[in-house]
């Protein structure tokens, strides 16, 4: 029976996968003429990549959550966080997760915080202008193709990560 990959372990496989995504938006974006085809690519690439955000994340919590008894792993991982002065690691903790949830569930809560409290994290676009079947398309709502988006989300779960190992 094959032993279970460890969560760093996890984080460097989805990093790997995500780079290739960044990398083909970037090149697409370099070398774009507007066609059709070109904005599918980009498209595709970008589904890619909000995708291995939300796997990697739920990851994280899934492993992470026995070191809480109940309740909402995020809020109480960030309490934890600030109760022992990481406080920058528990806002960068709190802003993925409230990126996250926009991912997964478009237009809502995590959504209105963000507009609220802008993050410069990553880039959060209004709701204006995106119509209802549009809300849960979540590159409408979050553009997270921007350079260091994923290794920034990356490097705040191996913080957390050894955090929690090592309290």
């Amino acid at each position: 029976m094959e032993t279970s990959q460890s969560l760093p372990e996890l984080v460097a496989a989805a990093q790997t996968s995500a780079k290739t995504s960044e990398d083909r938006i970037s090149e697409i974006q370099n070398l774009m003429d507007g066609s059709d085809i070109q904005a599918e690519e980009i498209h595709a690439a970008t589904i890619a990549l909000e995708l291995a955000t939300v796997d990697i994340f739920s990851i994280f919590e899934a492993r992470m959550q026995h070191h809480f008894k109940r309740g909402p792993f995020s809020r109480k991982l960030k309490a934890l966080l600030v109760e022992n002065g990481k406080t920058d690691l528990a806002e960068r903790v709190h802003q993925y997760y409230l990126a996250v949830n926009v991912l997964k569930h478009g237009i809502g809560a995590s959504h209105r915080e963000l507009l609220a409290n802008p993050s410069s994290l990553f880039v959060v676009k209004p709701s204006q202008g995106i119509t209802t079947d549009d809300s849960n398309i979540p590159s409408s709502l979050i553009d997270i193709s921007v350079s260091g988006f994923f290794e920034g989300l990356t490097t705040t779960i191996l913080e957390a990560y050894h955090f929690l190992e090592n309290k």
